[in-house]
């Protein structure tokens, strides 16, 4: 499977912060019913066991939804667990690295703050960029936001769809237009609504028409 920019849209990135109320399960698959068109599993705290167990329901779930779902960081788990793909930030594994690993098949997403990064991302196997923080993040207390200049310049730069990720909401999304992204990758926005469903609808029209807004 590989990504276009269509399944950028409207890309959700777990945090269990927001269960309780519900199973990361369960909001999961609420997200997949309001339109996400692709799911990032992000687990930093789990066992290897429990984060290999939930990635395999998690991947069946998104596949009833033909949706893909890529696992953060960890390279060796999205192969055993047959994930669509992985992501990988500056400070992971190199992103040829993880290409030779992973083969030609699944999906490589990489974090990219700047055109350099951008472009070595693009050399090594990236079929996607992560940028930002765009907004800033809650998620996050190391990083400043990106300036417009550099998500836009970033986006000229390469052919790879880009998402733009960090803060980013139902307010902040249309201000994306323009930049040249092929959509929001959003965290808390989604896993912290009352109604996550709703939610994601209203997300998925919001960057529908940023994109339209943009050409």
């Amino acid at each position: 499977m590989k990504c276009d920019e269509k399944m950028m849209r409207l890309y959700a990135v777990t945090d269990r912060k927001w269960t309780g109320r519900q199973s990361l399960y369960e909001q999961v698959e609420a997200a997949l019913k309001g339109g996400v068109t692709i799911v990032q599993l992000r687990e930093k705290d789990l066992s290897e066991e429990d984060f290999e167990r939930e990635a395999i329901e998690i991947g069946k779930l998104c596949k009833r939804y033909d949706v893909p779902l890529i696992i953060n960081d960890n390279v060796d788990l999205a192969i055993r667990t047959g994930a669509s793909g992985v992501h990988v930030g500056q400070e992971d594994m190199e992103a040829r690295s993880v290409r030779k690993k992973i083969g030609p098949d699944m999906i490589l997403g990489v974090s990219a703050h700047n055109v350099e990064e951008a472009k070595r991302a693009v050399a090594c196997g990236a079929d996607y960029l992560g940028s930002g923080a765009v907004f800033g993040t809650a998620t996050k207390t190391n990083v400043t936001p990106m300036k417009r200049e550099t998500l836009r310049a970033i986006c000229d730069a390469v052919e790879i769809p880009v998402v733009a990720i960090g803060g980013v909401d139902g307010d902040n999304l249309p201000l994306l237009k323009g930049t040249g992204v092929a959509g929001a990758a959003i965290v808390s926005a989604i896993f912290s609504a009352d109604d996550i469903e709703k939610e994601c609808r209203h997300l998925r029209a919001l960057s529908e028409e940023m994109v339209r807004g943009g050409e």
